[in-house]
């Protein structure tokens, strides 16, 4: 086990996706809280080098095993010989885009190897788990502030994937109910841990505002597109609701006490419960960096909506979590990773 690490026998956390831009900070989080975990990750976005500079900041060296969700025998093995009690499980494919382009990869990731991971923790006595959703379960149409129990329902295959795991994990517990599941939808993860060592390095162009905004700022792409500048919001452009990745990380830690406590099913949103326009969070950045940052407007894309932004009662409540750092913070942590580290993880 990793030198530095806290806990007992049965309760490391396994972390799937753990090299990845949420799973990373989540692994902070847990090794701040005094867990014992272990990475699994294929690497398939994500880079071996965070492995060093998750060392650089824990203290310690993580335990990693290169492996695939979707390889249930090797799992099996990983839960057994580091006696796993719990599973965060942020392995998926997650772009928008892309899941339009290729349904079969993302159904086949995020739903055929989420099914991999849960028999091989059923066969291993492991039934606490931790599963990374998003806001993109929900419908359309439902009125502001999402509550978990507004109407559900995905418009592309990336959010599909996500809803079938949510209804596969309820179903399970419901007929096996020693489980205890939290579904924690994120809304806009976004900033990087304040020492620069990790942040969000995304592959080609960037799917979402915010590193797209720190490239424009870093000079690696020319301007910002805002997708949409006559929506009925205060200025024209969409509102979302952005929130710190170090305050999701800890909602992931809050969610495991949870369920210490408590078996059974929950959807949690993770958001702050407030909503910022493209415009805001642009102009939050140019005073985050010093730097203009060049924009037009362009036409909006299909399926946008205006506005959406999170009730976050349930997690308070249940959890006593909330969001701690505001927009300015979630800018400057971006900005210094950007400048720390213009190509990502290279």
């Amino acid at each position: 086990m990793a030198s530095g690490a806290n806990g007992s026998s049965g309760d490391t956390v396994l972390v799937t996706g753990g090299l990845g831009y949420i799973g990373s900070h989540a692994c902070v989080a847990l090794a701040e809280a005094g867990r014992r975990f272990v990475i699994v990750d294929n690497l398939a976005n994500s880079s071996p080098r965070v492995l060093d500079r998750l060392q650089r900041i824990v203290g310690w060296r993580p335990d990693f095993v290169e492996a695939d969700i979707g390889d249930g025998a090797r799992m099996a093995r990983v839960l057994r010989e580091h006696r796993v009690g719990a599973v965060m499980h942020f392995a998926g494919s997650k772009a928008v885009g892309e899941s339009v382009a290729l349904p079969l990869d993302y159904y086949r990731n995020n739903v055929a190897g989420t099914l991999a991971l849960l028999e091989a923790m059923r066969a291993q006595a492991v039934r606490r788990l931790i599963f990374s959703s998003s806001a993109t379960v929900y419908a359309a149409d439902n009125a502001m502030p999402l509550r978990e129990d507004a109407a559900l329902g995905a418009s592309n295959p990336y959010g599909r994937s996500k809803l079938f795991v949510e209804h596969m994990l309820r179903d399970l517990q419901a007929a096996e109910p020693e489980w205890a599941i939290a579904c924690l939808r994120y809304f806009n993860p976004v900033g990087a841990h304040p020492s620069a060592l990790i942040g969000e390095s995304p592959r080609g162009i960037p799917n979402n505002l915010v590193p797209y905004i720190a490239q424009v700022a870093v000079g690696r792409r020319e301007r910002l597109s805002v997708f949409g500048g006559d929506y009925g919001t205060a200025d024209g452009t969409g509102v979302r609701d952005y929130v710190h990745v170090l305050d999701v990380a800890e909602g992931h830690v809050a969610a495991l006490r949870h369920l210490e406590r408590a078996p059974g099913w929950v959807a949690v949103n993770l958001g702050t419960g407030q909503g910022v326009s493209v415009l805001e969070i642009l102009r939050e950045y140019e005073r985050a960096s010093g730097i203009p940052i060049p924009f037009q407007v362009v036409q909006r894309r299909p399926g946008d909506i205006a506005q959406c932004w999170a009730e976050v009662a349930r997690a308070r409540d249940l959890f006593a979590w909330r969001a701690r750092r505001d927009l300015g913070e979630m800018c400057a942590d971006s900005w210094r990773w950007q400048q720390a580290n213009p190509d990502g993880y290279g």
